[in-house]
């Protein structure tokens, strides 16, 4: 056993804090658009149709593989439901908030007017309603 494996070790089995209700409803306001729902924090979102659809689940794939924190998704012709959790620590930890943000500012990006980036007309992704 190496010096930082019993270490290690102990740090893997601490679980993250997860929040109640209550501070989970305060902490979405930053966030609108996400809600919470049976455990979840969740968001949907719509685009023009299937190509949109499957630049949006790529870009959500991407981000969350590279925060190695993975939400669950349900995919349609133009909608993409979006739920986190961090089943490890049993609920919803800073993780799942941290993610959320980056997943908004990711995907509903829009170019700055004026700017070197004029954009696609027809191809962006909006913010969708409740279920």
């Amino acid at each position: 056993m190496s010096p930082h494996s019993a270490k290690e070790t102990d740090v893997a089995k601490e679980k993250e804090p997860t929040y109640d209700d209550a501070q989970i409803a305060e902490k979405l306001t930053a966030l609108p658009g996400w809600y919470l729902e049976d455990g979840w924090i969740r968001r949907y979102y719509q685009t023009d149709g299937w190509p949109t659809t499957l630049m949006l689940v790529n870009a959500i794939g991407y981000v969350a593989e590279a925060a190695y924190h993975h939400p669950d998704l349900s995919v349609t012709w133009a909608r993409v439901g979006v739920k986190l959790k961090t089943h490890s620590a049993g609920g919803i930890t800073d993780k799942d908030f941290a993610l959320a943000r980056q997943i908004e500012d990711i995907v509903l990006w829009r170019p700055a007017a004026g700017g070197a980036l004029a954009g696609t007309p027809n191809k962006f992704v909006r913010s969708g309603e409740r279920r």
